[in-house]
């Protein structure tokens, strides 16, 4: 599963470093939603290239976005995480508003930085 995410808020790279974490198989690829690549992929499943308020999934010919992508990953985190994804019987129109509540206000409530998360070498390989 490749996420792309928000590569210049300080939430989505503290949310990839959470994944990593509890992603002992190494499933899933990372890209910044602003890279070459991030926006490539974007393009090729129809979505716009300058919003940046969303995180997006991608596993096989399937795109996620919103709280049904937080919930897709969460369902293939290692642990307890997975029960995350008992929410998804609610439906996306209940969900997503709460989503874009803490989107539209992330830069303000945990800040940003000026350039995207460089990689360590040891991960270097799961970021497209």
């Amino acid at each position: 599963m490749t996420i792309l995410f928000d590569g210049v808020c300080n939430f989505c790279n503290a949310s990839i470093n959470f994944i990593i974490d509890r992603d002992s198989k190494g499933i899933f690829k990372f890209a910044a939603l602003q890279s070459e690549i991030g926006q490539e992929l974007l393009k090729k499943n129809g979505l716009k290239t300058s919003d940046f308020d969303s995180i997006v999934a991608i596993e096989g010919d399937k795109v996620y976005q919103k709280s049904d992508a937080a919930l897709k990953i969460a369902r293939r985190m290692d642990g307890i995480w997975k029960i995350f994804y008992v929410f998804k019987i609610i439906p996306a129109f209940l969900r997503n508003p709460i989503y874009d509540l803490v989107a539209r206000n992330r830069y303000r409530i945990f800040g940003r930085t000026d350039a995207c998360r460089i990689p360590t070498p040891e991960l270097k390989a799961r970021f497209l």
